[in-house]
């Protein structure tokens, strides 16, 4: 990797990262809620409301490894922009077309639309920071996405209930412009992460690659926990009665677990080894899971939606610096397109999976099969510490 630019321009570059991410993160995340919550509205049934989620993965599925070769490639300015516009086209569907077909739209654009913006700007930090920084700045990315993962649920709750869907909508579609609008007018320029390494070999060389798998199969899971909590939740939600702005505070106290556990996650990186890290945050999931569908009252969701925050939210970082640590040089775009495209392949069965069985037999099998799932891989993690991995 390049050396980058010296350290104060780092720290200004990192912070209009992690600034444009949160406008970024929170018109998608808000939007997930939105759709989910509109298309109830429209009595959609769950197996449809799985299905307009799982748009939001189908094309990053199928083009993320594209899209990581183009960043490396490229560099990440470009992308950075017109994922911004495009972000802000599809959110702004549904204000100005309202109905099921729209949605169906808007989630396929959206989806692709933050696909390559998230790519672009975890491109984008691994070419600013040093090696001796990496890990504390993925750490700040993430506490970004966690502000966000915190203001897009709530702020829509809050203005469903308010102003109504489409102007929800509408207040998003700002949201999403304003990276857009901050790149075109500073024109920032980002060094290529291992610039002047060409890239290149097949993506069966990275599948391939041992340490890289395991990285690979624990962020599947971890995306699947990830997706499902903001799919189920809504469902969950209404079926029991609450609110849009009660579910949004849900939604939140899940996000404002992830920033707590992410600004004492250095603390802890510092004594715990990568893997043994991960498999903690697993097991915690996995209680979670457990837990949900003993529980009515909206304290006791939110707290347990808090918990499993506490566990997902302290993943990211530690996936992150494990895969850029087994990545070969000049193939980081392309690492993160594979590992793009096994979040979204979850994020795409997932929802359709679980919305069949939610309308067939119920929520509650969903959040114990997710529970199941989650403890196994936390155990498969676990015996990694004897093996000789990345950590």
């Amino acid at each position: 990797m390049s050396p980058g630019p010296p350290g104060g321009r780092r720290a200004v570059r990192l912070a209009f990262l992690v600034a444009i991410t949160v406008f970024a993160h929170a018109a998608f995340n808000g939007s997930r809620v939105t759709v989910s919550l509109y298309a109830l509205s429209l009595q959609a049934t769950p197996l449809a409301v799985g299905a307009l989620i799982s748009l939001y993965s189908v094309l990053p599925m199928l083009l993320s490894v594209s899209a990581g070769r183009m960043i490396d490639r490229v560099g990440t300015r470009r992308p950075l922009l017109w994922s911004s516009v495009t972000l802000a086209a599809g959110v702004g569907l549904p204000a100005f077309a309202p109905g099921m077909a729209t949605l169906y739209v808007a989630c396929t654009v959206i989806g692709l639309a933050f696909m390559v913006f998230h790519i672009a700007v975890q491109n984008a930090v691994a070419a600013i920071s040093a090696p001796e920084d990496r890990a504390v700045n993925y750490s700040w990315l993430a506490l970004g996405f966690s502000i966000s993962g915190f203001l897009g649920p709530t702020v829509s709750g809050l203005a469903i209930d308010g102003a109504g869907h489409r102007a929800t909508f509408a207040l998003l579609t700002a949201s999403a412009i304003v990276p857009a609008a901050c790149i075109a007018w500073a024109r920032p320029s980002f060094p290529r992460a291992h610039a002047g390494a060409a890239p290149g070999g097949k993506v069966s060389d990275l599948v391939g690659d041992r340490n890289l798998r395991r990285v690979f199969v624990v962020t599947g899971v971890l995306a699947m926990a990830w997706d499902l909590f903001y799919f189920v939740i809504p469902i969950y939600g209404t079926s029991i009665g609450l609110s849009a702005s009660t579910i949004g505070a849900i939604l939140g106290s899940f996000a404002a677990a992830t920033f707590v556990v992410r600004m004492v996650l250095p603390w802890f990186a510092r004594r715990l080894p990568e893997w043994r890290l991960v498999s903690i945050t697993l097991f915690v999931a996995c209680v979670a899971y457990a837990l949900f569908p003993l529980v009515r009252t909206v304290p006791l969701i939110a707290a347990i939606a808090f918990l499993l925050g506490l566990g997902l939210g302290a993943s990211q970082p530690s996936m992150m610096s494990l895969i850029q640590q087994a990545t070969p040089a000049g193939r980081l775009g392309e690492a993160l397109g594979v590992r793009t495209m096994v979040m979204n392949a979850s994020h795409t069965a997932l929802p359709l999976l679980f919305g069949a069985v939610g309308t067939a037999l119920g929520m509650a099998p969903v959040f114990w099969a997710m529970a199941v799932c989650l403890g196994g891989t936390g155990e498969f993690a676990r015996r990694r510490l004897g093996a000789k991995c990345l950590c």
